[in-house]
């Protein structure tokens, strides 16, 4: 069976918050603020054992997260230096026969703001997230995207971009998606950031993503 590379992206620089949601919910090895990281999301997913294997057993990278889904299968690696990281990339796409350029382009599914958030969705989000806190008053960015992994890029360039709270971020499954609070300004630039961001990433469009 054919590996489809759904998910490739590079993040420069793993910003505070990021970083710490993902030393918080991931069952993996615990990156910090300043390290590389690369996030690669492939189909058919049990094949994403194979390409941890290639990515440990060729550079220094160690892996925050690794996802075994029905569909696909997730996999981050993070490293101080930036060249292991890029040399992990290279090792994975050529143990899968492909070009960073194979990957698939990413598509924008949901993006909302909700201003003056009342206390009862606030607190109904608080319950279900392991980020920060929804603060009633504060304003909600929501953002989904497809595939999944490019989300945590979109997270990471928000982050730099502006002064808000990384509520929740889900980097997996059909969508991946990013909640994030704070000030109404502050919101605003962190969901042009973030869609900036995405429609940045070049790619192979998908066959259901181009218009009849």
């Amino acid at each position: 069976m054919a590996t489809t590379l759904r998910t490739y992206t590079f993040l420069d620089a793993l910003q505070p918050q990021l970083a710490s949601f993902m030393g918080k919910t991931a069952r993996g090895f615990l990156p910090l603020p300043g390290m590389a990281s690369l996030f690669v999301e492939i189909a058919p997913g049990i094949a994403i054992n194979r390409v941890t294997d290639v990515a440990l057993k060729s550079t220094s990278v160690v892996p925050a997260l690794q996802v075994v889904e029905r569909a696909y299968g997730l996999l981050e690696v993070h490293d101080p230096d930036q060249g292991e990281v890029r040399n992990a990339g290279s090792a994975i796409l050529d143990f899968m026969k492909l070009a960073e350029s194979d990957r698939l382009k990413p598509k924008v599914l949901t993006n909302q703001i909700i201003r003056a958030i009342e206390p009862y969705q606030a607190q109904i989000i608080n319950r279900n997230s392991q980020g920060m806190m929804i603060l009633p008053g504060q304003s909600l960015f929501i953002l989904e995207t497809e595939p999944a992994g490019y989300v945590a890029f979109a997270a990471n360039e928000a982050e730099k971009a502006a002064d808000v709270s990384l509520v929740s971020l889900t980097p997996y499954g059909a969508f991946g998606r990013l909640y994030m609070s704070g000030d109404e300004a502050e919101i605003d630039a962190a969901s042009q950031a973030a869609i900036a961001a995405i429609e940045s990433i070049s790619g192979k469009m998908p066959e259901k993503f181009v218009d009849k």
